[in-house]
């Protein structure tokens, strides 16, 4: 899960500079969209990264 709050990360920070930077006045949007699902991704695999561990089972 860690993984994918990266790429969305990544993808966040790309918007980001395409939408701040003047090219595409929708991609500040997308930007924010994205940033809010990268935070609560990260949350999550924040507070189930360590009951998820290998050898617990679960």
């Amino acid at each position: 899960m860690l993984r994918w709050t990266i790429i969305f990360a990544v993808i966040a920070v790309i918007a980001a500079i395409f939408g701040f930077g003047g090219v595409a006045a929708g991609a500040a949007e997308i930007a924010k969209i994205l940033f809010y699902i990268f935070v609560v991704l990260f949350i999550i695999s924040l507070v189930f990264g360590g009951s998820f561990r290998k050898g617990t089972g679960l």
